[in-house]
């Protein structure tokens, strides 16, 4: 067998797509492949005698194309969801990876990179309410802001309000000036990230300016009704189960509550009082809730966390 599998693409437009900015796609299908991947005038060339690797290359070769025939620019996210897509072997799985994405209004698309993941976006399209419980890293708040960021730019959602429990291991949030919601900002850092990474920071600032983007600490939801919004809980392992009864019970009609959380990072005097563990066990029966689990499995950041998160794990 042939040390090289070449493939012939006679439109040099999608040979430009496949190849990427930089290459960067190329250097994607090398990494899920672990196998040399080049162009050599309008060939494209994977250097692997492994057939399964071969037959893969050509799959993705093959899909990339049909995106690119559609108008799509396929990306690295894009490449990694069909690798995955492509090694699952039950339909219905390999179906959700393909179909499953998240589209940003002047942002394109976000697909998943795991199994977990595309279940995950499914249930965000599909449930009213979504739990995403998981380490650090799995992208369980990342996904949650694009989906709600994609809802909220295209005016399906009027407001997205962000909240999460004021419990820390550390410092107390009374040694921070300002006011409670002052305080609270620098705890919801991380969903900001995930919009800094998202949309411009332009964009930010008018939905913060026109009261689209909301900060409420969870101590003051009490009461409300929240209708035509898009709530994310995030660090719910530290709400207690009454915080967590008061939070579901502020749905209103046409909202939607995401849930995010690690129940290995319990910071409750009593890690059995949290309500993230307590909804596992008393809401997961009820269908029209959803639950997705991750593990170091899902892991998107640098590899070594996926190997750090395994090592704590193993360490019982």
């Amino acid at each position: 067998m042939s040390k090289s599998l070449t493939i012939v693409l006679d439109d040099q437009r999608v040979l430009s797509d496949l190849c990427g900015v930089n290459d960067l796609n190329l250097r994607t299908i090398e990494d899920v492949l672990d196998a040399r991947v080049f162009t050599r005038g309008n060939e494209i060339l994977l250097e692997s005698e492994d057939s399964a690797k071969r037959d893969t290359f050509k799959r993705i070769v093959e899909q990339m194309k049909g995106y690119s025939a559609e108008g799509y620019t396929p990306g690295p996210d894009l490449i990694r969801a069909v690798y995955l897509a492509i090694l699952d072997e039950k339909g219905a799985d390999k179906e959700l990876l393909e179909n499953a994405f998240i589209t940003l209004p002047g942002s394109g698309k976000i697909f998943p990179r795991s199994a977990n993941q595309a279940n995950y976006i499914r249930g965000m399209n599909e449930r009213e309410v979504v739990v995403g419980i998981g380490p650090a890293g799995t992208g369980k708040t990342f996904l949650a802001i694009a989906h709600a960021l994609g809802e909220i730019l295209s005016k399906r959602k009027r407001k997205l309000v962000l909240t999460r429990p004021v419990v820390e291991a550390g410092e107390s949030l009374g040694f921070l000036p300002g006011d409670l919601t002052q305080k609270l900002s620098p705890y919801l850092r991380p969903l900001y990230d995930a919009m800094d990474l998202l949309v411009p920071p332009e964009t930010i600032a008018r939905l913060e300016e026109n009261r689209v983007i909301e900060i409420a600490p969870l101590a003051y939801m009490r009461g409300r009704s929240l209708s035509q919004c898009y709530i994310i809980l995030d660090e719910a392992q530290n709400t207690s189960r009454e915080q967590m009864k008061m939070f579901l019970t502020r749905l209103g009609e046409g909202s939607k509550a995401i849930i995010t959380g690690d129940i290995t990072q319990i910071d409750l005097p009593k890690k059995s009082q949290s309500g993230l563990t307590h909804i596992m066990r008393i809401l997961h029966p009820i269908e029209e809730i959803h639950f997705t689990f991750f593990d170091a499995g899902d892991v998107v950041r640098n590899p070594l966390v996926k190997k750090i998160i395994r090592a704590y794990e193993s360490d019982v």
